[in-house]
């Protein structure tokens, strides 16, 4: 189930009926409400349910569903079904794709189901008239004080958002806020809230800066909860947790949502309840489960977990990792006393996570690690659109923001062996950052393009793609991994529009704004923190601005914006299918941690340390002459680290001329009117210190900024890739190789880039036919197009081996297993070992034999339906071993079986994974198959509702046989 939009408002009407049809609730459950619970249909009699909803502009996927997602309900399960008020659609009682309902105006819809045969539920959708509202009060009535900030927008227009409060002497003020700007949901356009005495305030001489770091930490305590549920954990009942909840939509806890939001600003604040947060996202095994032979780690496994998604989750995705950020600014900001438990436990949980990663996710060959993009995580919005089709190709490519994750843990987990005095985990550790740090940045970096490529084609190709992420970008930055030349070079080279920077680019067809399209704040912030490493006064700047305009205009720190026009939802009329973001939440909780890290770290420049603080403001030139220009300093009170109480204030230097550059260089600090350097010690604060920081002479900085811009409904080439080709036809004669690339469409102005074994052979050809002479009868190909005019790529087509490979069925007599063979049917329509995969389960194929030696990829062909491709726990992870026939290893590793898509009608078998070997011809090989781990085998997920949850752990597919396939020169 993709993340969910908007809030609704919910009328039903309560009437004396029978007993109803059904004996548990149902729910309309979508965009417009969370996917949540909040709308219960009510019984009204006759069979009939009904719920009234308000629902706000914009094409919203629904289904109606159980609180525990054990009924789900939709008009189609092979397809979406765009629902049109006043029309009858019988549901189909299983799983399958969202159903749509797009509106143009706020309304109120009924949705009303007719159970009267439970077996076949009918669905009507009807509009309501929604009564006029009532005039708005006007929120800024008797003010004391007043301020204005206003905004260009793409289109020639301003919008402005106001601020206002009674009494600007207060202690702690209350603030009113509000925007012309139409909001996202549905509601006033303004809003109150008032600084809170556990955090610090800002008084900066302007009253708009001032309420939204107040609003951002008003916005922390909404987000500061006793209890967190999803519909997916413990039936949708509340889970006692004194955590961080994700946002007003999402009230449950993700690990690098909460990674990131701590690493950015929330760890300085609540080291507390981010510790009990990181400690809920790890989990040892659950009860009966017996560690297989190859996994690593404590007898307890004790390691971070991979949240539902890709394929069934870990190892498609392996961004657990990041984590680690999280970490290890608690390991800086929990006092002494309560630090040495959560480093002990930290230590232990990175380390067995490490070691599990090492292997199953990391490629020798190459030096990285597979795994799906961090956070980035719907597959249709940054990958190739025939990666849902084999989720396999997704697990095996490398990405860069996972990667530079898994650097990050490293170097954290180093840190902490060196603590607890395991030297020889430390130097490994260390060993492995280093190496791994020259990988990314040997296989990643695109010098043509002054970025690192965000993910690499997959296996049987594996060139690095023309693709590109800010989050991954920032991240190598930030960590140390990219150096100060490639910084320079990122940050002049990534684009940004008129609003501030894409989390992708460039942007692809055919998708509606989520990732793709979308302006992420959280992504946002680590663009500014990585352009004040690299003293990037443009960029720095243009982040400041996106992340202000952002914050008050939408009265709440969202989780995302529409690019082009910084817009919550943009509503596209003539294609209701690109509208959005199509999901987005108030007080998002990066988002939140973005905005006090912003004014914490990056204006006041104050970061935590081991040993204490460290003071490194970052002021440009335009925010003195801006937002800070009604005084000559701005101070932050409160601010409460390792028991101190601190007021940091920075002196500003006058104000520069108009169209002035550069950043202020520090002149001077004081701690309690004693000269201080910028390192601080925590035994030079007193209980409460006076931090002076004089700013002195500006500094020109790097100004190098790419900017792009286009009109925000047009797939306009200067800014969205094309569309990836195929190969259709793949021939050998001769000595010589023939393939057909077909275009996906038939745009002008683009070329194909040819690609053999992952390395480009022939740029900027026509479609058709195109020959090579020099490859070999193992050769692999992929193809991309290119925009002419713009440079901007396509992602990769299906790679084409020229090797068929040798074939062998589950019904062929060397195949054994000890599960019985299933019969073809209509769905299957082969022979199978059905549901295979118990941990005691055996699969083993003898007197596997290969024309030539040379280097060879395993296969296992399977078909996993335990839930969807973009759900679940149960993706198939086991363990592939290929012996000689001494019954000595010759090549053995972790082989994924993702979820593969489900066909009512006849279910596409799909291939595994590769496991790479050496083969000589014609000698008999044994192929075994057993048993690894997924996320199903975690006790945190004992209470998951659907495959590897209530029922016990799920590691089980369908196996339809195997295949070993020639791939001389490719990195499988």
């Amino acid at each position: 189930m993709i993340k969910p939009t908007l809030f609704a408002a919910v009328f039903v009407s309560s009437v004396a009926v029978a007993a109803p049809p059904l004996n548990y609730d149902i729910y309309v459950r979508g965009a417009f409400n969370g996917w949540g619970t909040d709308n219960v249909l009510a019984y009204q009699g006759n069979g009939v349910y009904q719920v009234d909803i308000l629902v706000s502009p914009g094409n919203h996927a629904f289904k109606v569903g159980s609180r525990d997602w054990a009924a789900e309900w939709v008009a189609n399960p092979a397809a979406s079904v765009t629902v049109k008020p006043g029309a009858a659609y019988p549901l189909a009682t299983e799983a399958g794709p969202e159903d749509y309902l797009f509106t143009k105006q706020t309304a109120t819809f009924r949705f009303r189901v007719d159970v009267s045969d439970p077996k076949h539920p009918v669905l009507t959708v009807a509009k309501l008239d929604t009564p006029a509202a009532a005039p708005a009060r006007d929120p800024h009535a008797g003010a004391g004080a007043t301020a204005a900030l206003t905004f260009p927008t793409w289109d020639g227009k301003e919008e402005t958002a106001r601020f206002s409060v009674r009494d600007p002497q207060a202690p702690l003020r209350s603030y009113a806020q509000s925007t012309t700007q139409q909001l996202r949901d549905p509601g006033p356009q303004s809003t109150t809230y008032d600084e809170d005495a556990s955090l610090p305030q800002v008084r900066s001489g302007n009253l708009a800066f001032d309420a939204l770091f107040a609003l951002a930490g008003h916005e922390m305590k909404l987000d500061s909860v006793q209890e967190i549920r999803d519909g997916n954990y413990n039936g949708g009942a509340a889970i006692p947790c004194d955590c961080f909840e994700t946002g007003e939509k999402w009230h449950y806890v993700w690990t690098r949502d909460l990674s990131y939001a701590a690493d950015l600003g929330l760890a300085m604040l609540d080291p507390q309840r981010v510790r009990n947060s990181l400690l809920f996202k790890l989990s040892g095994w659950r009860a009966g489960v017996a560690k297989a032979p190859h996994v690593a780690g404590t007898p307890d496994g004790l390691q971070v977990v991979q949240d539902t998604g890709s394929g069934g989750s870990w190892p498609v995705s392996t961004d657990r990792v990041t984590w680690a950020f999280a970490a290890e600014d608690i390991l800086e900001t929990l006092p002494a006393d309560e630090r040495a438990a959560f480093a002990a436990q930290a230590f232990k949980a990175l380390s067995n996570t490490i070691e599990n990663d090492r292997i199953a996710a990391f490629d020798g060959a190459t030096g990285l690690y597979t795994g799906e993009e961090s956070f980035l995580d719907w597959r249709d919005q940054t990958y190739a659109k025939w990666i849902t089709d084999d989720i396999a190709s997704m697990a095996s490519s490398k990405t860069l923001s996972t990667n530079v994750g898994h650097y990050k843990a490293l170097t954290v987990a180093a840190t902490l062996a060196r603590e607890h005095g395991d030297k020889a985990r430390a130097a490994r550790y260390d060993g492995w950052a280093r190496d791994l740090k020259r990988a990314i940045n040997a296989r990643l970096w695109l010098d043509d393009a002054g970025m690192y490529s965000s993910l690499t084609a997959a296996h049987f190709d594996g060139a690095p793609l023309h693709k590109f992420d800010w989050l991954g970008q920032a991240l190598a930055i930030v960590t140390g991994v990219a150096d100060g030349a490639r910084a320079k070079r990122i940050l002049a080279s990534y684009p940004h529009g008129p609003m501030g920077a894409p989390v992708i680019w460039p942007q692809q067809q055919d998708m509606p704004v989520y990732h793709n399209r979308a302006m992420w704040p959280f992504v946002t912030a680590y663009g500014l923190r990585a352009a004040i490493v690299g003293r990037n006064v443009a960029v720095a700047d243009a982040a400041y601005d996106a992340l202000m305009r952002g914050a008050a205009l939408n009265l709440s720190n969202m989780e995302n914006l529409e690019w082009l026009s910084g817009q919550p939802l943009l509503l596209d009329e003539a294609h209701p299918n690109l509208i959005g973001p199509v999901i987005n939440s108030k007080r998002q909780l990066w988002s939140v941690g973005a905005y006090l890290g912003m004014v914490i770290r990056d204006v006041f420049g104050v970061s935590t340390t081991r040993d204490g603080i460290d003071v490194q403001p970052f002021v440009t030139a335009k925010l003195r002459g801006g937002v800070f220009a009604g005084g000559d300093g701005i101070a932050l009170y409160n601010l409460r680290l390792q028991g101190h109480a601190l007021d940091v204030k920075l002196v500003l230097p006058p104000v520069p001329p108009a169209g002035t550059s550069g950043y202020y260089a520090v002149k001077q600090i004081l701690v309690d009117g004693k000269p201080a350097g910028s390192n601080i010690p925590w035994r030079a604060l007193g209980a409460h210190s006076a931090i002076e920081v004089r700013l002195g002479d500006l500094v020109a900085g790097d100004t190098s900024i790419h900017r792009v811009n286009a009109d925000p409904y047009e797939e306009a080439p200067s800014v969205f890739g094309p569309r990836e080709p195929r190969i259709d036809g793949l021939a050998r004669a001769r000595g010589r190789t023939t393939l057909t690339i077909t275009p996906a469409d038939a745009q002008a102005g683009i070329t194909y880039n040819v690609y053999r074994d992952g390395k480009l052979v022939a740029a900027n050809v026509p479609s058709g036919a195109w020959t090579d002479a020099a490859g070999s009868a193992a050769a692999c190909y992929a193809v991309e197009a290119q925009y002419a005019a713009s440079g901007n790529r396509s992602h990769h087509s299906v790679p084409r081996c020229v090797d068929g490979g040798v074939a062998i069925a589950a019904t062929d007599a060397r195949v054994d297993a000890n599960v019985a063979i299933a019969p073809a049917n209509a769905r299957f329509a082969e022979p199978h070992f059905a549901n295979w995969g118990q941990p005691a389960d055996r699969f083993t194929v003898r007197d596997v034999r290969v024309p030539a030696g040379g280097r060879y990829a395993v296969q296992v062909r399977y078909h996993n339906g335990a839930n969807q491709v973009n759900l679940g726990i149960s993706g198939g992870v086991k363990w592939l071993a290929l012996k000689d026939t001494s019954g000595r290893i010759v090549a053995q590793g972790v082989v994924q079986l993702p979820h593969a898509r489900i066909d009512k009608a006849n279910t596409p078998t799909v291939y595994s994974t590769p496991l790479a070997a050496r083969l000589k011809a014609n000698m008999p090989y044994r192929i075994e198959l057993s048993d690894f781990y997924n996320m199903s085998y975690l006790d945190s997920n004992r209470s998951f509702s659907a495959a590897g949850g209530t029922d016990g752990q799920s590691n089980r597919f369908d196996i339809y046989g195997v295949r070993v396939l020639a791939i001389d020169g490719t990195e499988p």
